[in-house]
């Protein structure tokens, strides 16, 4: 069965263009023309992806990802326009799992579609306990689930996928394109930004206090390592 994939832009070139080149590709294509018809939209028939840009009317991109976020992990892409770095910031911190720089290729957005497509299955444990422990923190591969404390804790595809990275390697030292590479893909290996904020959101979902952390520690012109629990 095909993806189904909701564009948001209330720009009708945009729509048209980006429509255009993911049916190509074989997606199923649904339209809103703003954040309000874009959450009617999902809420009656979730898509697998959303495309979701930034300025509009009645309810904006960033809006409409924080309201998405409340009740859905589906991967989100914002469109943001050029040179606006505040504005890419932003929407991964509300939950964003990655960002197109209006204008863009085709061959650009279709690739960062199968990225994104990618991340969000969830990966195959190949052997080995079902479950994992790291203090308070608890994760059910076979699930998928993670809790902290006792309390399920949501996180998107991406999120889950980084914190397996840790998981996997504990006490080990994973540089940023280590990380970047293997979450993302090879052509994300420069793009720290991205990494930066999705490991701040892990931090504020999983430690106690994201200022001093204990699950994921940076070892600073290093990268990032999940210490090993003292015995």
């Amino acid at each position: 069965m095909s993806k189904r994939i909701l564009i948001v832009d209330d720009e009708p070139r945009y729509l048209r263009l980006l429509e255009a080149n993911l049916k190509t590709e074989g997606y199923t294509v649904v339209t809103a023309a703003d954040g309000v018809q874009a959450i009617d939209s999902f809420s009656a028939h979730p898509a697998d992806l959303v495309l979701l840009d930034i300025m509009m009317p009645r309810l904006d991109g960033f809006a409409t990802c924080q309201r998405i976020r409340q009740f859905s992990n589906v991967p989100i892409i914002m469109l943001t326009a050029k040179g606006e770095e505040q504005d890419r910031v932003k929407g991964l911190d509300l939950g964003a799992d990655d960002y197109l720089v209006k204008p863009f290729s085709a061959t650009e957005l279709l690739a960062r579609v199968r990225a994104v497509l990618r991340r969000a299955q969830p990966p195959v444990e190949n052997g080995g306990s079902r479950f994992f422990t790291h203090e308070n923190l608890r994760i059910d591969f076979a699930r998928a689930e993670v809790w902290r404390d006792d309390q399920a804790v949501s996180l998107s595809a991406t999120e889950y996928r980084l914190l397996l990275q840790f998981a996997h390697s504990i006490g080990a030292i994973l540089t940023a394109e280590d990380l970047l590479t293997s979450v993302w893909g090879p052509e994300y290996k420069t793009d720290k930004e991205i990494l930066w904020v999705s490991i701040a959101r892990l931090r504020q979902k999983l430690e106690a206090d994201p200022h001093s952390p204990r699950h994921i520690v940076t070892r600073s012109g290093l990268g990032y390592l999940m210490p090993p629990v003292e015995s």
